[in-house]
């Protein structure tokens, strides 16, 4: 099958990036969203990850002004699903709720040609589970980007037991269109990047919560120790402490293992509303946020 037409399902932080790199690659995309305001705001996340890609020098991945307006004129936005009709493959990006992505897709598949394929970017999601939803379960898998994506090389493609090879093997070359690497994995929750990096991140809260070492000190340990870009507890406050902690619940109930279960501190952070960089609290204080500070959890 080749791909020439892109649909992205949400244009939120995940949706915005797929549609830009799928842009980029010189895919015709269409970004799908309930309101015009959601595209309003993702569309200049877009203009604004682009000036910055402008401002570059073409040997460190810069574009020229002129590449900029090309990707910008291969961009619709649109609230209408029928739009998406005409598409090759369609990437999902919205909320991580199972039934809000059955419920798109069920709505989409007597809309969108037959031989399209679907494809989630869920990262903790059964790819099955949400298959269902749907009469194409052999052209149904997931494809898994990295935030932000523009810039994170990485991409899960994942086959459930009912995807068609050919099916996999063109998501696979698509990914690789996109100039992005692709991984091959099968439908096991948290795939292979959160099956590895949950545990790590939980084992770091309560090395934390055991008095092993302070937030800054394990966090540079892990950082100048096993050189990681950064340490677990800035990467939780940059993903989200909201998303981990869904995450974990999705792994635990998959596994009934310890190693994925939320330790105490992580649940009570996100009850109390402070999720991280996005909220301006977590492990650490983002008042002035050049300068993060670690709170005294």
């Amino acid at each position: 099958m080749n791909i020439q037409k892109v649909g992205v399902l949400g244009c939120g932080l995940m949706g915005s990036g797929i549609a830009q790199v799928a842009a980029a690659a010189g895919f015709d995309t269409t970004v799908l969203e309930v309101e015009q305001k959601f595209l309003d705001k993702g569309f200049d996340t877009i203009r604004k990850s682009l000036g910055k890609f402008a401002e570059r020098p073409p040997e460190k991945g810069g574009i020229t002004a002129q590449q900029k307006d090309q990707i910008l004129a291969r961009l619709k936005g649109t609230t209408k699903p029928a739009d998406l009709a005409d598409c090759d493959i369609i990437i999902e990006a919205i909320i991580e709720n199972v039934e809000q992505k059955k419920a798109m897709y069920a709505g989409l598949d007597s809309i969108v040609k037959k031989d399209a394929i679907f494809a989630s970017n869920t990262s903790s999601i059964s790819i099955t589970e949400l298959m269902t939803a749907t009469k194409r379960p052999e052209r149904f898998m997931g494809l898994h980007f990295f935030n932000p994506v523009p810039l994170m090389k990485l991409v899960e493609v994942i086959r459930t037991i009912a995807t068609a090879n050919d099916v996999f093997q063109t998501a696979y070359e698509f990914a690789k269109k996109l100039g992005k690497v692709p991984v091959r994995t099968s439908d096991k929750t948290g795939f292979i990047v959160n099956r590895l990096l949950v545990p790590y991140l939980l084992d770091a809260v309560r090395a934390y919560e055991e008095g092993v070492g302070s937030i800054e000190d394990i966090d540079n340990a892990m950082k100048l120790g096993c050189g990681y870009p950064m340490g677990p507890f800035t990467l939780l406050d940059f993903v989200g402490l909201d998303t981990t902690y869904y995450i974990t619940q999705v792994m635990f109930e998959e596994f009934k293992e310890s190693r994925f279960a939320s330790p105490p501190l992580l649940k009570r952070l996100v009850m109390a509303g402070w999720y991280g960089r996005k909220t301006g609290k977590g492990f650490y204080d983002y008042s002035d946020p050049n300068n993060p500070k670690p709170n005294k959890l």
